[in-house]
Parts: C-alpha cells; structure tokens; sequence
C-alpha cells in the first residue's frame, strides 16, 4: 500500500484522479478496452468531478461499475447512488462510457446480485476507486465482513455506525429514514482488481484510516483487506492522517 498525504479534500481529489486517469489512459493504450469500478459518497466528490474532466481518456471504450446501491431505493431519491452518479459522474463525461452497470436495488436483491454477476468481467477489474467508512466499512461490507464469499456482489445488512455516518453526512435526516440493506460489491471482487485507489478525507475518518493501515488484517476492520493488495494507493488529506504514527505518515 502507498500511502499519499494531501494537505487537503480538494487536492486529494485531483492528485487521486489524476493517478486514476492515468490509469485508465495506459490501460486502454495497451489493452484497449477498461474496467472501471467507481464509489460514491462524500469522499469521492473531488475525484468524480476531476476524473470526469480529465483530459484524453477514450470514455467510449470505459466499461463502468459501481460499488453498491441501497435496497428501496428509488432512483430519483436524494441518497440514491444512481442518482449521485447519474449528476456527479456520467452526465459530466464528453461521450457515454461502452457500458454503465447501475445497480437496480428496487426490486429483489438477490435476483439483481444474480443479474449483476452475469456482466462482471471473468478477470480482474482494471481499477477501483474507493473509500473507507467511518466504521472501516469497504464498500457496504460493514464489520464483520466476509472476506471470503465469492459472489461478486452481495445482499448485506448494514450496521447501525454505517447508517448513521449517512445521517452525519447530510444524506437522510433521520436514522429511521436510512435503509437497513443495501446490494454491495464483495470484497473478494473488489480485491480481484489491478490497481486500487482509496480515497479518505475528514477526521471523522481517521480512527478507521488508522486502524486499516496500521492494524492487522481483520474482518472486524474490513478496509485492511487493502494492505493485501499488490497495488493500492491510499490518498488522504491531512485530517484522516492524522491518527497514523510519524513513520507511516512520512513515507
């Protein structure tokens, strides 16, 4: 795991989108065709938006995933990640992407889980983008998380500490109002990727930037899973940095 400390959100942003273009234009000079996977939430504002204006990538020739979806969702609903994407993300891209797989959780999660399976790529991802929760979820896979089922996505429970950090955000106003269930991206297939680039701002998340990098790997800390990772690149600002010891920091 790399680890780059951002004096910032906004740089943070850039500089992992930048590494995530970067990416995706030498994929698709060498293979080309891409498989990108992409998060939502608050800590991939800044790298949606410049990954979307990121000059000379092929967008017609990027196959896009994304992480998870709430169960019931509609897709209109504000906290919809459909929704999120559809205005943060692909309606901000010069061209339409080659695919875009939404997550349709508004009807039954396992056939949709059963659907989803059927478009993954037999292979690895060529990149994820993704964050780490404040309870050290990865993607919607909360404490503890099943580091060994195979099923590309998965119909999970999401805890109490999860839900709340979507009321601490702003995205619903009440717990009541969040959903208890989501359709989520497993970490076995967001681990079969070539590259991987973590994005974490805000203090509220340094406990769980802390304890997935200088931890063990645990399913109690599911976001340590990356340290296992042949090519993760954790980009942090300063405030989620600041938990980590002096040594891990500097380097």
């Amino acid at each position: 795991m790399r680890i780059h400390i951002h004096d910032d959100r906004a740089t943070l942003g850039d500089m992992a989108a930048a590494e995530a273009a970067e990416a995706v234009r030498r994929t698709l000079a060498s293979a080309g065709r891409c498989t990108l996977v992409i998060a939502t939430g608050t800590s991939q504002l800044e790298v949606l938006a410049a990954l979307a204006a990121a000059e000379g990538i092929a967008w017609e020739r990027v196959e896009i995933f994304h992480l998870d979806e709430y169960c019931g969702l509609a897709a209109d609903h504000p906290a919809s990640f459909r929704r999120y994407l559809r205005e943060r993300f692909y309606d901000l891209l010069p061209v339409r992407p080659a695919a875009f797989h939404w997550i349709g959780a508004d009807g039954d999660p396992r056939h949709e889980c059963r659907r989803l399976a059927e478009v993954v790529p037999e292979g690895p991802f060529d990149l994820v983008l993704c964050g780490i929760g404040e309870n050290a979820h990865l993607a919607f896979n909360d404490p503890p998380a099943d580091f060994a089922a195979n099923d590309p996505y998965l119909a999970v429970a999401l805890d109490e500490a999860c839900r709340r950090q979507q009321v601490g955000e702003g995205w619903f106003a009440t717990l009541a109002d969040v959903p208890t269930h989501a359709i989520s991206m497993s970490i076995r297939r967001i681990m079969a990727a070539t590259t991987i680039i973590c994005s974490v701002p805000d203090s509220r998340k340094a406990a769980a930037v802390r304890d997935s990098v200088e931890g063990p790997v645990t399913a109690t800390v599911p976001a340590s899973i990356l340290q296992a990772h042949a090519d993760c690149r954790l980009h942090v600002d300063r405030a989620a940095a600041a938990l980590l010891r002096e040594a891990v920091a500097s380097g």
